[in-house]
């Protein structure tokens, strides 16, 4: 089990998407900002400068997105842990860490959100 500390980022992907628990909030679509770190061993990517030995930007960023626009939970909380689940099961990587920013939630802030990272299982 590699340890190696290498990771990808996405910052700032804007989506929107059905959330929130007053039912004011669910009769439209609100902004929510996804920022990921994706932790993986880059080295064989960084030697053969071949995609296929790393993961795809886009690809990782096209399946949140999906999962979120067509998400209809109420908490943050469950679409970052979704979202984690998701990186964790589809792609080849050790960790991720998923920050869901909900601006404006709460009046007179800028930004709310929560943080969280997810580790995949160690292989037996």
């Amino acid at each position: 089990y590699n340890e190696r500390m290498d990771k990808i980022f996405i910052q700032g992907l804007m989506l929107e998407a059905t959330i929130g628990v007053r039912e004011w909030e669910r009769r439209v679509k609100q902004r929510l900002i996804i920022d990921l770190e994706i932790g993986l061993d880059i080295q064989t990517a960084a030697a053969s400068d071949q995609l296929e030995d790393s993961v795809s930007y886009k690809e990782i960023a096209d399946c949140v997105a999906e999962l979120v626009e067509k998400s209809k939970y109420k908490l943050i909380e469950t679409v970052a842990e979704k979202i984690a689940a998701t990186i964790l099961e589809k792609y080849s990587v050790l960790w991720c860490k998923v920050t869901v920013n909900k601006p404006r939630a709460v009046e007179k802030s800028n930004n709310v959100g929560v943080c969280i990272e997810r580790h995949a299982p160690k292989p037996d």
